[in-house]
């Protein structure tokens, strides 16, 4: 697997994916209001996490897209 995840990228969807998971878990929030729509958004922080961290998105193979100087 080559890295298809630039800095800036990569940096955003940890940013993006630790906001969204932190956020299922504060009550006062909307996104914890409806059980649906927080495991929704746990799963999506999650994915996010995880592509910054391996610096892969399958997605972005599959339409031809990389964010990587490499």
């Amino acid at each position: 697997m080559r890295p298809n995840i630039g800095s800036a990228d990569r940096i955003l969807r940890a940013i993006i994916g630790l906001v969204l998971i932190v956020g299922t878990f504060i009550p006062s929030l909307p996104l914890a209001s409806a059980p649906v729509l927080q495991a929704i958004a746990f799963i999506v922080g999650l994915v996010l996490l995880l592509t910054a961290v391996v610096r892969f998105c399958p997605l972005y193979r599959l339409i031809g897209v990389s964010t990587s100087k490499v």
